[in-house]
């Protein structure tokens, strides 16, 4: 028997699921919170109070930052910065590409182009309801006068209370009560794939909101090595400098001050300093207007696979010593070149870029344990950290050392040494042995990357203190095997895995 009131039941089923399919798809094509995108605006409405745009005066109009015209080239600039580094140095060059002025885009474009007016350059953010604003170091740079700009429309002149360049961090002081300070999180918990977002001036745009991801974490860079950077892909350009990054929950997480670039402008790969190296570079600022860091006293490099066969590890890892600054907390703990770092204050070290920013992160006086890798064997020692010293030290290159007549060379090597020079000894600041290499040829040194002017510390951990002596020691070491040389190179000390051949073998 047919059920007449079947198919009505069917056309009634194929609707419902019609209507649910498309419900489905309309739903995961809006922003959401838990699924899609999320939606910022209530975010940036709740937190836009604490961001301020920054403008200051050059000491010397000419020399204002920002200007290409009159002034000298600073490291930010593309004549000495990496290509694909750049700071966001922060006025635009062409005026003419600023939107007009009007009252109801405020600071969005200069009050005027005449020498000595205040030039948009930057973003903060208050860190401290009683008038403390964080910022970038190349912000301020050199003003004669900080301009400070709030959301509500007031201007504050500005003290800078102290600024920090290996962090690029200053902090600011307006006379001002009861601002909105940001919350301050946490940076090392955030996992890569989680949403930010930044707020700040670029190209002279107050209040610009960009968002993204957090690409990776602890990345260094040579500009700053005592910054472990968050490296996002939101959209930050000259005049993010200084701005805030902040999570979902409104927190901020890191201050924007870097960007890869090889044309100036945003390519997708941005870096920000971790809100908590931020906070305490800053009470530091507050407290006594200078920063102190930890420091052991070495050198260090990469530890690649050939080398870590060299020291007999199972894969490569750590921070190899290549040279320890004599009177060093490191030298009176009693590490020495060809140890390798394996672990620091009880947190393991991946590479030998994570231990600057590791190091300066430790109170000088305290007393931190760490785990060696010395002649195949882990070692552990107890290290007192000193503390950085504000003066860098400077090598002198004042041009080529004029060497003696060649000694013997190391025929087997495919090199020529002599005696080191005592004039070239002290300029490289090298204590103990050392020979000049005078010529090279075609061999295992060439194939290991030395050139003629390294002065070849160590062989195999051995000291070399003259050409007889490096010819001795080679001449020990077992056919066929890799062996880590000790080179110092324009002052720069490394190690460099060098195959020993075979007695007498042709080069």
């Amino acid at each position: 028997m047919i059920d007449a009131a079947r198919p009505p039941r069917l056309k009634f089923a194929a609707v419902a699921a019609s209507t649910l399919l498309l419900s489905l798809l309309v739903s995961c094509s809006r922003p959401s919170s838990t699924g899609g995108y999320p939606d910022f605006a209530d975010l940036v409405e709740r937190v836009s109070p604490s961001v301020v745009n920054i403008s200051t005066v050059a000491a010397d109009p000419s020399e204002a930052l920002g200007s290409s015209e009159g002034a000298t080239p600073s490291p930010d600039s593309p004549q000495d910065a990496p290509d694909w580094l750049r700071r966001f140095l922060d006025r635009p060059q062409d005026p003419g590409q600023l939107p007009p002025e009007s009252d109801d885009d405020y600071g969005a474009a200069p009050e005027d182009e005449q020498p000595g007016a205040p030039q948009p350059l930057g973003s903060g953010f208050v860190l401290w309801e009683d008038g403390y604003i964080l910022t970038n170091y190349h912000v301020v740079q050199d003003a004669k006068e900080v301009i400070v700009r709030l959301l509500d429309r007031r201007q504050f002149s500005a003290q800078v209370v102290g600024s920090d360049e290996r962090s690029d961090l200053a902090l600011l002081k307006i006379d001002a009560r009861g601002l909105p300070a940001i919350k301050a999180g946490t940076a090392s918990r955030l996992r890569p794939g989680q949403w930010v977002l930044a707020i700040g001036s670029p190209f002279g745009f107050d209040y610009s909101v960009t968002a993204g991801i957090v690409s990776a974490k602890d990345r260094n860079l040579i500009s700053e090595q005592y910054v472990p950077f968050l490296q996002s892909d939101v959209a930050i350009n000259p005049g993010n400098s200084g701005g805030p990054l902040f999570n979902l929950d409104g927190e901020v997480v890191g201050v924007n001050s870097q960007i890869y670039s090889q044309s100036g402008g945003y390519q997708g790969v941005s870096f920000s300093i971790p809100i908590d190296v931020a906070v305490k570079v800053a009470t530091q600022l507050k407290a006594k207007g200078r920063v102190t860091r930890g420091w052991l006293g070495v050198v260090v490099q990469e530890v690649d696979r050939n080398l870590a066969q060299t020291f007999g590890m199972e894969r490569p890892v750590g921070a190899l010593i290549a040279s320890v600054t004599p009177g060093s907390p490191a030298e009176r703990a009693g590490i020495k070149p060809g140890d390798v770092i394996l672990s620091f204050n009880g947190e393991p070290l991946p590479i030998s870029r994570a231990l600057p920013p590791m190091v300066g992160n430790v109170d000088p006086g305290q007393v931190v344990p760490m785990e060696l890798q010395r002649d195949g064997k882990k070692v552990s020692i107890k290290v007192e950290i000193g503390e950085l010293s504000n003066q860098d030290r400077e090598l002198g290159n004042d041009g080529d050392a004029v060497a003696p007549e060649p000694a013997p060379s190391s025929v087997q090597l495919g090199i020529g040494v002599v005696n080191l020079p005592d004039d070239l000894r002290r300029r490289l600041q090298i204590v103990g042995g050392g020979v000049l290499v005078d010529s090279v040829s075609a061999g295992p040194a060439a194939r290991a990357g030395i050139r003629r002017g390294d002065v070849i510390q160590s062989i195999a951990g051995q000291e070399v203190s003259s050409p007889q002596r490096l010819a001795e020691i080679v001449s020990l070491l077992t056919p066929g095997v890799t062996v880590p040389i000790l080179v110092n190179r324009g002052g720069s000390p490394s190690f460099l895995p060098l195959d020993v051949p075979a007695p007498d073998a042709a080069r």
